[in-house]
């Protein structure tokens, strides 16, 4: 009997259409090996301690939605998770059917070779589709799922191959949701867009210390 592994959760939206074909939900996981400059999510790459949360529960949650129906696991790093999204997926698919699209810094020949963390081969005969390859900033084109020309897309199962959804040519999307007093940016943004998105939460939130500031001297006064 395979033991519940506890995944260490970065981030988690229900309902994009962003990140793949359909309506789909997404998993950030918190923890990176790599810190590729420009990476649009720096918040993410230390390994520490984010939201706990286990396999059942959290796919109930991500396909409490029945528009739902697919999965994308992003980051941080999936790879160095791998056992517990593994898990996540199998959990999944017993509700539902999804499809299941994955992002990775590693190289799906070095994945298969050698392996960074446990639960990796499982991980990768749950994904459809990988999208492979540290991002590079000078590579990125503006198009595609993928953030950077270098990164390759894999169909491993072929089940999204022939669905019209064009992973390195298509015209980008970006959404940006709250989540409470946090922006989430979802998708593989132009860099444009991630130039003003980082430049509007840097200004929030140096107004709110400034407001914390000013209500804590004006209780003091």
């Amino acid at each position: 009997m395979r033991l519940n592994v506890s995944l260490n959760v970065a981030a988690t939206w229900v309902g994009t259409t962003a990140l793949g074909p359909g309506v789909r939900s997404v998993v950030w996981v918190q923890g990176c090996p790599f810190s590729c400059p420009g990476c649009m999510s720096p918040d993410w790459i230390p390994d520490v301690p984010a939201r706990p949360a286990e396999a059942a529960g959290l796919a109930a949650e991500l396909l409490a939605d029945p528009a739902i129906d697919g999965l994308t696991f992003s980051g941080g790093e999936p790879m160095q998770q791998a056992a517990g999204l593994a898990q996540l997926a199998r959990c999944a698919r017993r509700i539902r059917d999804v499809t299941l699209v994955c992002f990775t810094g590693y190289r799906l020949e070095r994945l298969r070779a050698r392996p960074p963390a446990p639960g990796v081969a499982e991980l990768l005969a749950e994904v459809d589709v990988l999208v492979d390859g540290l991002y590079i900033a000078g590579r990125d084109d503006g198009h595609g799922l993928r953030g950077s020309t270098n990164q390759r897309v894999h169909q491993l199962s072929g089940r999204l191959a022939d669905s019209g959804y064009d992973f390195t040519g298509r015209a980008r999307t970006a959404e940006i949701a709250m989540d409470g007093p946090e922006a989430l940016l979802i998708g593989v943004p132009p860099p444009a867009l991630l130039t003003v998105f980082d430049t509007a939460v840097d200004r929030t939130r140096r107004a709110r210390r400034d407001n914390a500031a000013h209500t804590r001297g004006a209780h003091e006064r």
